[in-house]
């Protein structure tokens, strides 16, 4: 018998372990992207294996030499500077110059990472501020999205986003935005493999899908309210049931809310990690999202939404927090009056 066996073991927590080291979970999240790689390069043409090739070097590189001139251990083996840099190829157009999404690696890596204390200290997600910063500095090229070279024939119609084709009372037929033969970033366009990722991540137990069922759910919830809202009157928002249901199903495949839901607003660092905290920041940012897209002049949400809810992480937590078995809640002193 060891000679320990009986013995109280006193350490410092974390107390349970997990069969899944930070690079199995990342390279778990690696293999979920990369369907919609392929579908994108497939779709956009090989231009798009170099831009991710970029990023990703670009994201690998940057960690090494900042942790190389700080004198600290290089993380790159847990290949989160690869899921960063993939999932900020997949927030870029086709088209974007290499520099410019250089520059972005920089941003996602030494300013929002590293800058912070690196992995698991990020305030944000790193390709999610390394996104908006590009897209707050160089907004033209961010815009210019590529139209599908296999698709010949495509009208006017399927070569625009999803979202712009909506905001004229229009939209994509299904087939078009499940296989991606329309305009938009790596990462907006074929939803058939995002969803097949998204699973994967939750079949494998990556990710939890508590996150991705409430904003996706909240998300076609509120937009289909929204649409039965405009309809005029009672009869007339039941009359459109079908077709308002319709509308918000495809609400969901536009933009980068499917990326959003299942890659970025998983991350393990800027997600609540109770229950309860997990359902509000998925309603929180299905609202978000959605008042974004409705009443303001951009037409996609999603970053700035995972970007605010990210920094009421914290809150989140310590509201929702679970109360400690056998605890009992304090009750509040009595005021002079009351013993009286």
């Amino acid at each position: 018998m060891p000679d320990n066996q009986n013995k109280l073991v006193v350490a410092a927590s974390p107390h349970i372990t997990s069969r899944y080291s930070t690079r199995m979970l990342m390279g778990g999240v690696c293999i979920a992207l990369l369907p919609t790689l392929i579908a994108s390069a497939f779709i956009f043409g090989p231009r798009v294996l170099l831009l991710t090739a970029v990023t990703v070097a670009t994201c690998v590189g940057f960690e090494w030499l900042y942790c190389l001139l700080m004198k600290k251990t290089t993380p790159i083996g847990d290949l989160s500077a690869v899921v960063t840099g993939l999932i900020l190829a997949f927030n870029l157009p086709p088209s974007f110059p290499l520099w410019m999404a250089a520059v972005g690696s920089l941003i996602s890596i030494v300013v929002v990472k590293q800058l912070f204390g690196g992995i698991g200290f990020n305030f944000a997600n790193p390709a999610l501020v390394g996104r908006i910063v590009l897209q707050l500095s160089f907004t033209g090229n961010m815009i210019s999205y590529s139209f599908p070279r296999n698709f010949g024939g495509v009208d006017a119609l399927a070569s625009a986003t999803p979202l712009a084709a909506m905001g004229t009372g229009q939209n994509l037929p299904m087939i078009d935005m499940l296989l991606g033969t329309h305009g938009g970033t790596l990462g907006e366009t074929c939803a058939l493999t995002l969803l097949l990722g998204g699973l994967f991540l939750i079949a494998t137990k990556i990710i939890s899908p508590v996150i991705p069922l409430f904003y996706l759910g909240g998300t076609f919830v509120f937009k289909l309210v929204l649409s039965m809202g405009s309809a005029g009157s009672l009869s007339a928002a039941f009359a459109g049931f079908g077709g308002f249901a319709w509308n918000s199903l495809l609400y969901l495949m536009g933009g980068g809310l499917l990326l959003g839901a299942f890659f970025m607003a998983t991350d393990y660092t800027t997600s609540p990690y109770t229950l309860k905290g997990k359902i509000v920041f998925g309603l929180g940012l299905a609202i978000i999202t959605v008042a974004i897209r409705e009443w303001s002049k951009t037409a996609e949400g999603v970053s700035y939404a995972l970007l605010l809810m990210n920094l009421f992480v914290p809150y989140i937590n310590a509201l929702c927090r679970q109360k400690p078995v056998g605890v009992k809640k304090k009750k509040p002193a009595k005021t002079r009056k009351e013993a009286a």
